[in-house]
């Protein structure tokens, strides 16, 4: 029996008076279907109602769930957490994706708002705080409770598919790799490569939704909303400022994930070497992982921002410097890395490629707890639902 209250089955020795092991069975049993009902009749109400939507399940491999002799005699027992992501289908993997990537923007979008305001390179006064709790507490009290939100539908509509397409290619490919490169074995080249490739398309997606979310989440904000955003920016820069930062962003993302995956795993390997369902473990393997990773890609962070947000004091102080060429309205966009790399050393120098990097950990190590965890767990309830239902309709088969 786990610490954490999740069920997993356990052979049990007699060590009741007389050592008699029907006793001992028997209340392991009771233990067992106890904990079943209370955990599940919970859970199993959600993953219930999401499963019977995924379309195409393959059929389940035998050999995952059915470890031995003895596991397939016992009507109670949990299939092995290990075995279940090897048989776990790729629209299994998409809709936990995409459930953990919606929670994990949502739940952390007001963190989130106050990282962009601390990178932003050359402030309004009004915008400029000691800390993330002191932003938070100044704009709620200025610009109203629901400011932090603003952007976070954009953000949610881009999240669903994009951590769909992020989770099911890491798990295809970890696998994939794993094989031929240490068969039978955890391998760490295998992780971070899947993790750089499902980067590519989870920030196909994610990258407009980014620069509509930052635009708006900015200071003196001109945008009544997110229609009106995405015209204006259609409308004056066209539709290439929608992916101005798209470059940047897998500069700084293809490092982030691959250390991010890369520390996650070896990290379980520590923490959660049997593999087994253990959410205390995915929570803090996800927040370390996130917090190195975070801490690490600071300064291209700064660089995207400025990137997506185009920010009007920083072009002004540009516009304004003295040299030939620097006239006003010579710097209309902030465009390309290297562009963005000069502008922030110029106007920052050094400590400017770290602005807001207390708030970019604060906002990563949640965010990846609640990723992984939530991931993991919907990834485990769908999985032995369709286990269950397909074990239900062999039994009936057989009757």
């Amino acid at each position: 029996m786990e610490a954490d209250g999740y069920v997993r089955r356990r052979r049990m020795t007699a060590e009741t008076a007389g050592n008699d092991p029907g006793v001992a069975g028997a209340s392991a049993g009771a233990e067992v279907r106890w904990l079943g009902v209370r955990f599940w009749g919970v859970s199993e109400s959600i993953v219930g109602s999401l499963a019977p939507r995924i379309g195409g399940e393959t059929e389940l491999q035998t050999a995952d769930f059915i470890r031995s002799a003895q596991d397939a005699q016992t009507e109670d027992s949990e299939p092995d957490y290990e075995g279940l992501p090897q048989g776990a289908s790729t629209s299994t993997h998409m809709l936990a994706g995409a459930v953990a990537g919606i929670m994990e923007h949502c739940l952390m979008f007001p963190i989130d708002c106050v990282k962009t305001r601390m990178q932003s390179l050359q402030p309004d006064p009004a915008a400029r705080y000691r800390n993330v709790m002191d932003a938070l507490r100044r704009i709620i009290a200025t610009e109203g409770v629901w400011r932090p939100m603003r952007g976070l539908n954009v953000t949610a509509v881009g999240a669903g598919p994009a951590h769909a397409l992020y989770f099911a290619s890491y798990e295809k490919l970890k696998k994939t790799l794993s094989d031929v490169i240490h068969p039978g074995a955890n391998s760490h080249l295998a992780n971070g490569t899947a993790g750089c490739v499902a980067t590519l398309l989870h920030d196909a997606i994610m990258n407009p939704a980014e620069v509509v979310k930052q635009r708006m989440q900015m200071y003196n904000s001109p945008y009544r909303g997110v229609l009106d955003c995405i015209r204006a920016v259609w409308q004056k820069e066209g539709p290439a400022a929608f992916y101005r930062s798209y470059t940047t962003q897998l500069t700084m993302n293809v490092p982030f994930q691959a250390l991010h995956f890369m520390t996650y795993e070896y990290l379980q390997e520590l923490l959660n070497p049997q593999r087994q369902y253990n959410p205390s473990s995915h929570m803090l393997s996800g927040a370390l992982a996130g917090a190195i990773a975070a801490a690490a890609t600071t300064p291209l962070d700064v660089c995207k921002t400025l990137l997506n947000t185009q920010e009007s004091l920083a072009l002004s102080s540009l516009s304004s410097g003295q040299g030939p060429g620097q006239g006003q309205g010579a710097h209309r966009h902030i465009s390309g890395l290297a562009h963005a790399f000069r502008t922030v050393y110029r106007l920052g120098g050094l400590q400017g490629f770290f602005k807001g990097v207390q708030a970019r950990i604060i906002y990563q190590m949640p965010s990846t707890a609640i990723s992984w965890s939530v991931y993991e767990f919907f990834k485990y309830g769908l999985t032995k639902h369709q286990h269950d239902k397909r074990r239900a309709q062999q039994m009936e088969a057989e009757m």
